[in-house]
């Protein structure tokens, strides 16, 4: 198997792990045991060492997996929100990688759509806005070609 795959299969394990109540309960657990044994080292310098080692440790290689993982959620996402885009009839097209363009691009991008969303609010009478299931009527849909 690949390295990069391992390296996939191991963040997403060890990230399933962490976020599970156990280990939760196993890290209070050993820091209990830690705070507890205090008194029978004496407080001593090595006695904090071993926990302050311990965390930063444990902290260090959280970041660089938990990262990985939140890296390859994120774009997952993206694709997702991509192909509702793109299968979308009167979504535009070139909204797709929009995640590319510069921050000014992105700003003014924000605007336009702010006041879009300001416009339709004016248009909203709110007193007859309900939300329900069925669709309203809406135009023959085109067919859009598959994926794959």
């Amino acid at each position: 198997m690949p390295y990069p795959k391992r390296f996939q299969r191991l963040s997403n394990f060890i990230s399933r792990m962490a976020g599970n109540p156990i280990a939760f309960f196993a890290a209070l657990s050993i820091i209990l045991v830690w705070a507890i044994t205090g008194p029978i080292f004496g407080f001593s310098d090595t006695w904090q060492l071993a926990v302050n080692t311990g965390t930063t440790i444990v902290t260090f290689l959280m970041v660089f997996l938990i990262q990985n993982t939140q890296n390859r959620d994120a774009s997952a996402v993206q694709i997702k929100l991509d192909e509702l885009i793109r299968a979308t009839s009167k979504a535009h097209n070139a909204i797709l990688d929009v995640e590319e363009l510069s921050e000014e691009d992105l700003r003014k991008l924000r605007q336009a759509y702010e006041k879009l969303a300001e416009k339709a609010r004016h248009r909203l009478d709110i007193r007859k806005f309900e939300v329900n299931d069925k669709p309203r009527h809406r135009r023959a849909q085109h067919k859009r070609p598959r994926l794959g």
